[in-house]
């Protein structure tokens, strides 16, 4: 691997035009070097990038990165958009490579192939290639991934050590999954907490086994796993297609968490309070979702908790979480834009922010250093997400992705919480997504 060596983000005027607050450090610098670095997260999230902007700053004296915060994921792509067409984007702008497609597809983002070969901080190949590859884009490097994450089930050990239940453990299968499910949702008195509420299992519980939103980067591993696919081709996916057996099965699996056994929140609970914090207040025993809720658990001083890997069914497949470092192809400053995603990527930046718990570093060298898998910090078996990478699959890069995904949530949603036939339901995803398909460009 290559010794990473230091280095001698939107226009002030989009903070205003957009109304931006929390534009963070750099704010009031008169610096010919300062970029505008566009991102969304949690507060504990927004934190880490501030520490990584104050450690660049610090290393590279004279150069500024101004934080712009967006509130969530459809803000950043909003404003993204808004700040491209009126002619002012950020310099640089972490985002999914589910979703980078639709600017990628407009040429908004800057190829990056050219400076990749030409520095001395960035080689490919000291970095996990899923994670790479997800960001080429017609074979060319758009954007420098700065994470490599999974899906993960978290859990609190704590209530299960109370309960008397069996930790997760690698291997266990999605059957497996659904029994601890059942065992420890339980109701107001610790009871276990029996049928439906079909069946007049009447009291809402004081704890739910599972969380797990009814959507498509939920459902795909488990589909996987068991021998189907989400799209009908993954390198220029036309439809989604799962109406396969093995996909039918996946998806009637899913639903039945909250149809046959009950062991999720109802969409009303999770509507007055989502998984995440549900797991942070003590009452949601398990949570599936991706390293990015670490920083957040990391809070939690009132139970001990950790993480397990997903369940299996034929065998061990994971999704790809991963965002990654975008230039615009409308940067003003260009070259001090790359310095910081030079800094952002090497080691030393990468380090910054898997202490904070944000990433599972991208970086192969960082990912497997105390700065990631250190035992005193949770959860403490972060080798978890390490021992899916090999697994991991990447969802199709399409344009319209985006869409896709928004327009299959309320489609399964209503089939986990409704009751919807999974007929109807697949006939439903597929002919709403076919247009949508074909709107898009693949990359």
């Amino acid at each position: 691997m290559t010794t990473v060596r230091s280095k001698s983000l939107l226009a002030a005027a989009l903070c205003g035009a957009l109304a931006v607050t929390g534009c963070g450090s750099g704010v009031g610098s008169s610096s010919q070097e300062q970029i505008k670095l566009l991102v969304f997260g949690a507060p504990e999230e927004l934190a880490a990038y501030r520490t990584l902007i104050d450690a660049y700053e610090a290393a590279r004296p004279g150069e500024r990165v101004q934080l712009v915060e967006a509130s969530d994921r459809k803000d950043l792509l909003a404003r993204l958009a808004t700040s491209v067409a009126g002619g002012a984007p950020p310099d640089v702008f972490l985002m999914n490579y589910r979703f980078y497609g639709q600017f990628a597809a407009k040429g908004v983002v800057e190829p990056l192939d050219g400076r990749i070969a030409a520095s001395d901080a960035v080689d490919p190949a000291d970095y996990y290639p899923v994670a790479m590859d997800a960001f080429k884009w017609h074979d060319q490097q758009l954007c420098l991934p700065q994470n490599v994450s999974s899906l993960v089930v978290y859990y609190n050990r704590t209530l299960f050590a109370r309960y008397g239940v069996p930790e997760p453990k690698p291997g266990w299968t999605w059957n497996d999954l659904v029994g601890t499910a059942t065992a420890m949702t339980r109701d107001g008195r610790g009871l276990v907490i029996k049928g439906t509420e079909a069946e007049g299992a009447a009291r809402l519980p004081a704890v739910h086994g599972l969380g797990v939103e009814p959507s498509i980067i939920r459902l795909a591993p488990l589909v996987w796993s068991n021998g189907g696919e989400i799209v009908d081709d993954p390198d220029r996916p036309t439809r989604l297609a799962l109406d396969s057996p093995a996909a039918r099965e996946a998806l009637k699996s899913l639903v039945d968490l909250r149809l046959a056994y009950g062991v999720v929140p109802s969409d009303a609970e999770v509507e007055a309070e989502d998984d995440e914090s549900r797991f942070l207040n003590g009452r949601l025993a398990m949570l599936m979702t991706s390293r990015r809720a670490t920083t957040n658990f990391r809070t939690i001083t009132g139970f001990d908790w950790d993480v397990a890997p997903l369940p299996v069914y034929q065998r061990p497949v994971g999704v790809l979480h991963s965002d990654a470092y975008c230039m615009t192809r409308g940067s003003r400053n260009k070259d001090a834009a790359w310095r910081f995603m030079e800094y952002a990527m090497s080691a030393d930046g990468q380090k910054i922010i898997a202490a904070t718990g944000r990433t599972v570093p991208s970086h192969i060298e960082t990912s497997r250093s105390p700065a990631f898998l250190d035992p005193n910090l949770p959860p403490r078996n972060s080798q978890i997400f390490l021992d899916a990478i090999p697994t991991v699959r990447a969802l199709p890069t399409v344009s319209t992705w985006p869409e896709i995904e928004d327009l299959s949530y309320g489609i399964l949603e209503n089939a986990m919480h409704r009751g919807d036939r999974l007929d109807d339901v697949i006939r439903e995803l597929d002919a709403k997504s076919r247009p949508v398909f074909a709107r898009g460009e693949n990359g």
